[in-house]
């Protein structure tokens, strides 16, 4: 995966990254199995999709965005008062905490979130002690430039999928908070990643999350399944592998 350049939009680099970051390189691992599979058993075919059908994926994946940004601008209004939240903090006093620090920007009027429920939707932003973004729910790289979202996070997704959770600070963080409101999370790097990963410009570093969570249901449900997949259909065109052919095809053949 490596070897190849991606040229995508910030709102796909953000789908994917969701995954990655949250699992560590798994969805890279997965994708490598994919094309593995795809050339043993296509080897006759090349890796490279007609103009027509990698025309097809990024027109689906535009609309799908499009779609999703009009199911969550009235969401995005309400979060986007709240990003000037996202500024610097002191890293050394974080990391010293034994425990998460959270703070309710905005009290919601849904369920109780449990100690280890994942059955929610979540928008967010992840950022360092220096105020940089390691990522985010939002369409930019610059939280002062957003204008919407590009993507959410579902947790129960992730689990279902690789049979992982998140970091446990995100648990300690969103235990009783209700649905619909905004939380700040600060994360010390013993709940976070430890020295497991590399973020923030090093090992063992804090972080903070901006949350606002909403049920996992209806039409925001719908609209981000259909732009996940979407996402996912005209990542694997750019490594010239046809989603929908080699679906069909595995289907007729049982595997």
């Amino acid at each position: 995966m490596q070897e190849k350049e991606l040229k995508t939009s910030v709102g796909q680099r953000v789908a994917i990254a969701i995954i990655a970051f949250f699992m560590l390189g798994s969805i890279i691992a997965s994708y490598a199995a994919i094309i593995v599979g795809q050339n043993s058993n296509s080897s006759s075919e090349t890796q490279t999709l007609s103009e027509e059908r990698m025309s097809y994926y990024t027109d689906n994946y535009a609309s799908k965005l499009a779609q999703f940004k009009e199911t969550t601008d009235a969401d995005f209004a309400t979060f986007a008062a709240y990003l000037p939240e996202v500024k610097a903090f002191n890293e050394t006093a974080l990391n010293e905490s034994t425990t998460v620090e959270i703070r309710d920007l905005l009290v919601g009027n849904g369920r109780t979130i449990g100690a280890e429920d994942d059955d929610y939707l979540a928008y967010y932003v992840g950022w360092c002690a220096d105020e940089s973004v390691f990522e985010s729910s939002l369409n930019t790289d610059n939280v002062s430039n957003a204008t919407g979202f590009a993507t959410m996070l579902d947790p129960s997704l992730i689990k279902e999928m690789y049979g992982s959770k998140l970091i446990e600070g995100w648990y300690m963080g969103m235990n009783g908070a209700k649905i619909g409101g905004v939380r700040e999370v600060a994360i010390p790097s013993s709940l976070a990643y430890k020295d497991q990963k590399e973020l923030c410009g090093g090992y063992n570093k804090p972080i903070k999350y901006l949350i606002m969570t909403k049920e996992n249901e209806g039409t925001l449900k719908t609209a981000l399944e259909e732009l996940n997949t979407a996402s996912i259909m005209l990542q694997y065109a750019q490594y010239g592998i046809d989603y929908e052919k080699e679906a069909a095809a595995q289907q007729i053949t049982g595997d």
